[in-house]
């Protein structure tokens, strides 16, 4: 009869096949839910029962793994699968992008994966390493820093699940070359810019286009939200836009979601010049429809009046104008970035700012709108002199 040992944690018994002594440790369950053990033979059962000891101390301090079968794109493709019950669809086919860099076998079961192949319990800091050091020479640096995100995320499931002992992606740091310059998420427009593309979008040829940058602009609207405004979710009575839908691209295709977080779902208010232009354009959709366009109707509908316009229309239009205007590189999120940046500098609550941008944590606002504007530069001068001088009486 084997020898239970500590809790059921392992027994010791005499093979009479081998003529040795078994210690097996019991370690749970693998991702198919059969039971997972490590086995030892030994001359003596004093032996084997040291072996059992050592085995369940190290078991225990998290040292000792789980043998399993299970491949690292094995374990990749599942925890994609997780991950469609929790973000959008949209944010699902970017992870499967990334991780397709370093694991091809995830988005191509016939592809060669050497990395993908190994087991989960076998796969090494170096074996990381040497996959992201070939990324670095073909793709930029912010590229390769999010496929080792992704692949920190997957072995982070696994170490969570305790089929590994340790994270492999956890050593792997990737840091710039030092000759190479830090490079932005995005800027803040200056006012002189802000005034010459303000004036652009007024003699825009096309409407839709222009006032859905204004939108971006005016209002820190995202793109995907601001193309997937129905006139039912503007009131032009109390000057305000019901933010409920995003229009975006999720594998090559346009597709309609729901906002990015709880918080991205807001009320924001429209500034006067903005609420005068969206009157304007609610008259010229008068003309050609012959009355008010319905709540139901795209504010800024594609050439199918069915669905928005194309996600890559404003990209297409702003790249346009700052290259007439001798604007430096502008991204469509950029004009977002600017509307955040403004507000702060103007002296806006941090919370407000974050309410308007449509942020879960202030912290973030702070962290990625707020960018220092030319003329705040100017502005803060410090004298040491000054205030040396005795302050006057009241």
């Amino acid at each position: 009869m084997p020898r239970k040992r500590g809790k059921g944690s392992g027994t010791t018994y005499y093979h009479k096949g081998s003529g040795r002594w078994c210690a097996e440790l019991n370690l749970g369950f693998d991702a198919e839910g059969k039971p997972l053990r490590v086995r030892g033979y030994h001359k003596t059962r004093k032996e084997a029962e040291a072996w059992l000891a050592e085995q369940a101390t190290l078991y225990h301090k998290g040292l000792l793994a789980n043998p399993s079968s299970v491949t690292l794109k094995d374990w990749a493709i599942r925890w994609l699968e997780r991950k469609e019950r929790e973000v959008r669809p949209r944010t699902v086919e970017l992870y499967k992008q990334e991780l397709g860099y370093a694991l091809p076998g995830v988005k191509n079961p016939q592809a060669r994966d050497p990395l993908g192949s190994l087991p989960l319990q076998k796969v090494t800091p170096s074996h990381i390493r040497s996959v992201l050091d070939d990324l670095g020479k073909r793709y930029s640096l912010r590229t390769v820093r999010q496929v080792r995100q992704r692949l920190w995320q997957v072995c982070r499931d696994a170490l969570d699940m305790e089929l590994i002992h340790r994270n492999p992606v956890e050593p792997v740091k990737i840091k710039a070359p030092r000759d190479q310059a830090k490079t932005k998420a995005g800027r803040a427009l200056e006012l002189h810019e802000v005034q010459a593309l303000l004036t652009a979008l007024d003699a825009h040829s096309d409407p839709r286009t222009a006032l859905a940058l204004r939108l971006m602009l005016n209002c820190g609207l995202r793109r995907g939200e601001a193309l997937g405004l129905q006139w039912g979710d503007i009131d032009l009575e109390t000057g305000t836009i019901e933010v409920q839908r995003v229009w975006s691209e999720s594998g090559g295709k346009p597709v309609l979601t729901k906002p990015k977080t709880h918080s991205s779902a807001r009320t924001i208010p429209i500034p006067r010049a903005t609420l005068e232009r969206l009157r304007a354009y609610r008259d010229w959709w008068r003309e050609k429809l012959g009355e008010y366009p319905p709540a139901e109707m795209w504010v800024f509908p594609g050439d199918d009046p069915s669905k928005p316009l194309n996600p890559h229309a404003p990209s297409w239009a702003l790249r346009r104008i700052v290259a007439r205007l001798g604007i430096p590189h502008v991204r469509v999120h950029d004009l977002r970035h600017s509307y955040g940046s403004h507000l702060l500098a103007n002296g806006a609550p941090l919370e407000l700012v974050s309410e308007r941008m449509g942020h879960s944590n202030p912290n973030i606002t702070l962290g990625v709108y707020r960018h220092l504007l030319q003329h705040e530069r100017q502005g803060w001068v410090l004298d040491m002199e000054d205030l040396l001088q005795p302050r006057a009486q009241a």
